[in-house]
């Protein structure tokens, strides 16, 4: 028997072990206009139905994981039309009431609370994502403002999750998951998030102790769905920051619907409040669709297609950045010449199609490309002056340069292209059995990379070239006597890497929801296998294979007060990625090893009512070890490995969020977090990660105003303790510990609405009779013009051989107006 027929049996055997497929059920009692119950009513989905008993009951099911459409007829009374989504074993008491009067439609979307408790997965409305004021206004900042979530950067869509890194997160969506460019360095490179939250309908987030289906990362998992329409329309946004657009259509049949979004991004609003004046000319645009199709009862395809290009043109002309102490004030001046040009062009495609084979096992199929161009060009040349400034209060040249204590230059040049080509092929497998859901999964990963670096850097002081610290090379002693050895830069780094990468992995798990007594219990288990091998013209070839078991057990007793207690847990490997088998000089080590992790979550979910409204208290407390650790290094957003598994490391801490409404008909919440990590490489002892976020704040409020409910409030609060990081380029960490000062940054936004979902029939004439929702408002970035520094540079005085650390600042104050409509 040869590969492809051993492949075939084994799919067949796959194939014949299912039972079921995913189901849900929708229940309830069918009232009229006079609250009497309405019998022989037909309700039914494509093909299949029920009725009404004489009682006005009925009880249907239906496909889970998927929108739904149910129609209510009946021979005297006006059609009803609702759309679900409803999860695995979940059950929906839906009572519609029928009127002669006028046609219903509309749309439910139920997500499963036993799954959520189960997960400990926290869930974010879509409106909210939309609403909610921040510089880079979406998804991840939304996520800054939860427990354990940090970040330092409003620039950055980037987030890093109970001591992680960027790259230690996965993102899906609609079960697929989405990659980001490889080569970006700064925040203000990034221009926009793969994410379109005007497609968005569920938003589900995952901070540790994630099941086995979830993919082989670390740290969280972000799991996002889109959006099927139920009919025409549109939605339109613009501010000073760019603008969107989205289109909903649904074909005469229902069979065909697709969500399509068109977005663009400048960020020169607020790059320009930064200290360095500039010439920037970015260019941040993307369109996305989603489409579906309902080829029959039992069989949906779906395409999700992406293609963006963000060109990133910046020019610095000047800056100055005043720093030391009231009795010691410092000024950096910065003359620049020259110009850095970026370009990052990315596709992606991915078809999946889903078959119920039964009424209790569901096949889906996913294949995706992503295809990424990237280049990185730059030559800047940098004139600095070090000086003193006059602290004399009452004199002629107060708060300017006194005197100089150091001049110098540095040129910095970079043309680095990479050529990336991802494509995934997927097969999974759903079960119902009784209580119980067994699911399943395989998947091929290659992974084709063509990698450029070419970077150095030169230095001077005083006319006097700085030679990097970690080259052995004759003293330099300059001015007081000559210098003898080579010249070389401060930095550089050149490689050119041709590899692939060739993964398989798979998973199963099973579920079960039970009873210990009164109390309700869930149970999960599952195991993933990940083999991979990194191919290349000067690599031999190497296998490595890991598998991660993880559980999760949860607990509901039957007390007077609703309580949820969780257990999570297992290990977690993340094989390498390619940005994480390159080393710092940029060549690929293919012998590096998968990270290992150990997770232990234990979870407490406390629902309340305060004020007569609804709240919930979540808390976590959680442990990681890690061993095989691949030690990093932060600059802004770019992170470089050392790729030699050398270290081992732990992260340990506290979640806790309260939400609810606090005011009434709104949600807001309030998050804590207490972080400590800490890594040890070679034995050499234990120090602080560059993700050791000690204390978090964050707060999400929203408001009104009773007298005029039409005018609107969000706040974006967050404050994290300083991250070690600023060193000087090369230092040892264990020689040199350093922290940045502590961020803090509040957004507001205030809105007038002029129609909504809540007025659209009191606003049904006129100009405004064509709008489901109608908006204006204002946003103020970082409200207390608060001074927040990503990194340092380091500047050197020849005279007193010393360097000073000169903050990076991030944005200051900046106003934003925007206007929102749907159609």
């Amino acid at each position: 028997m040869n590969a492809n027929q051993l492949v075939s049996v084994f799919f067949f055997y796959l194939f014949s072990l299912s039972l079921s497929a995913q189901t849900a059920r929708i229940k309830g009692v069918i009232l009229d206009k006079n609250n009497q119950p309405v019998e022989n009513v037909n309700i039914s989905y494509s093909n299949f139905g029920t009725q009404s008993n004489k009682n006005g009951f009925y009880n249907l099911k239906v496909p889970a994981n998927q929108n739904v459409t149910v129609v209510f007829t009946h021979v005297s009374l006006k059609k009803v039309t609702i759309t679900f989504y409803l999860d695995s074993n979940e059950e929906k008491e839906f009572n519609p009431v029928m009127s002669d009067q006028e046609e219903q439609m509309g749309e439910v979307i139920v997500t499963a609370n036993n799954r959520k408790l189960i997960q400990g997965i926290t869930t974010i409305e879509p409106e909210i994502l939309r609403k909610i004021p921040g510089a880079n206004a979406g998804i991840e900042n939304i996520l800054k403002t939860l427990p354990g979530v940090n970040s330092n950067n409003e620039l950055s869509t980037q987030y890093a999750v109970r001591g992680g890194n960027y790259d230690e997160n996965l993102v899906y969506v609609n079960e697929i998951e989405v990659y980001r460019p490889f080569l970006i360095r700064s925040g203000q490179q990034e221009g926009l998030s793969f994410t379109n939250t005007d497609l968005v309908q569920n938003v589900e987030f995952s901070a540790g102790g994630f099941q086995a289906k979830f993919g082989d990362k670390l740290s969280s998992v972000l799991d996002i769905t889109y959006r099927k329409p139920i009919q025409f329309g549109a939605s339109v946004e613009a501010s000073f920051l760019g603008g969107s657009l989205s289109v909903d259509a649904v074909s005469k049949d229902k069979k065909w619907s697709a969500v399509t979004g068109v977005r663009y991004r400048n960020n020169s609003l607020l790059v320009k409040s930064q200290e360095t004046q500039t010439n920037f000319t970015p260019s941040f645009a993307d369109v996305q669709t989603n489409i579906n199709y309902q080829a029959s009862a039992k069989w949906q395809w779906s395409f999700l297609g992406n293609i963006s290009q963000n060109k990133y043109q910046y020019q610095p002309l000047t800056r100055q950045t005043k720093f030391g102490t009231i009795d010691n004030p410092m000024a950096l001046t910065v003359f620049y010449e020259g110009q850095e040009k970026d370009k990052y062009d990315t596709y992606f495609g991915a078809l999946k199609t889903t078959f119920n084979v039964s009424d209790n096992f569901t096949l889906k199929f996913i294949g995706s490309i992503f295809h990424t161009l990237e280049q990185e060009y730059f030559d800047i040349f940098a004139q600095y002056r070090l000086g003193e400034v006059d602290a004399s209060i009452g004199s002629e040249t107060f708060g300017e340069v006194a005197f100089t204590r150091g001049i110098g230059s540095q040129l910095s040049h970079a043309r680095n292209d990479l050529d990336a080509l991802i494509v995934n092929t997927e097969i999974k497998g759903f079960h119902d059995w009784k209580e119980s859901q067994f699911e399943w999964g395989i998947k091929y990963t290659r992974e084709s990379i063509r990698d450029r670096i070419i970077e150095w850097e030169v230095i001077d002081s005083a006319g006097f070239s700085l030679n990097p610290p970690i080259i052995d090379l004759p003293k330099n002693n300059q001015p007081y006597s000559p210098y003898t050895g080579p010249l070389v830069p401060y930095q550089n780094i050149r490689a050119t890497n041709f590899n692939s990468i060739n993964r398989f992995s798979g998973y199963g798990q099973w579920s079960l929801k039970s009873n210990i007594g009164t109390s309700e219990v869930w149970y999960n288990a599952g195991v993933r296998m990940h083999n991979w091998e990194v191919l290349g013209a000067t690599i031999i070839r190497k296998f490595q294979t890991t598998f991660s078991p993880r559980a999760q057990f949860a607990i509901k007793p039957d007390w007077e007060k609703d309580m949820v207690f969780r257990l999570s847990g297992g290990f977690y490997h993340q094989p390498p990625f390619y940005r994480e088998l390159r080393d710092s000089d940029g060549k690929v080590q293919p012998n590096t090893e998968a990270q290992q992790s150990v997770h232990v979550v234990l979870g407490n979910d406390y629902s309340f009512k305060m004020w007569n409204r609804p709240f919930k208290l979540v808390s976590e407390l959680y442990y990681k070890a890690l061993t095989n650790v691949n030690t990093y290094t932060i600059d802004n957003v770019r992170i470089r490995y050392a790729a030699n598994n050398d270290a081992t490391a732990y992260a340990q801490g506290l979640d806790v969020r309260l939400n609810g409404e606090f005011v009434p008909g709104t949600e807001s919440w309030f998050s804590f977090g207490y972080l400590q990590t800490e890594e040890n490489s070679n034995e050499k002892g234990f120090i602080a990660r560059p993700t050791d976020q000690r204390l978090k704040f964050g707060l999400l409020f929203q408001d009104y105003m009773p007298a005029i409910p039409s005018i609107k409030l969000y706040l974006n609060l967050v404050y994290n303790t300083g991250l070690p990081g600023g060193s000087p380029s090369y230092v040892d960490p264990y020689l040199y510990q350093n922290r940045l000062n502590d961020y803090r940054r509040v957004d507001v936004g205030f809105s007038k609405v002029f129609i909504d979902h809540a007025t659209i029939k009191e606003n049904n004439k006129g100009w405004l009779k064509d709008f489901r929702e109608l908006a204006i408002g204002l946003e103020i970035f970082n409200l207390f013009d608060n001074q927040n520094a990503i990194t340092n540079t380091w500047v050197r005085d020849v005279y007193s051989k010393n360097q000073y650390a000169v903050p990076n600042y991030m944005t200051t104050r900046v106003f934003n107006l925007k206007l929102t409509a749907k159609l």
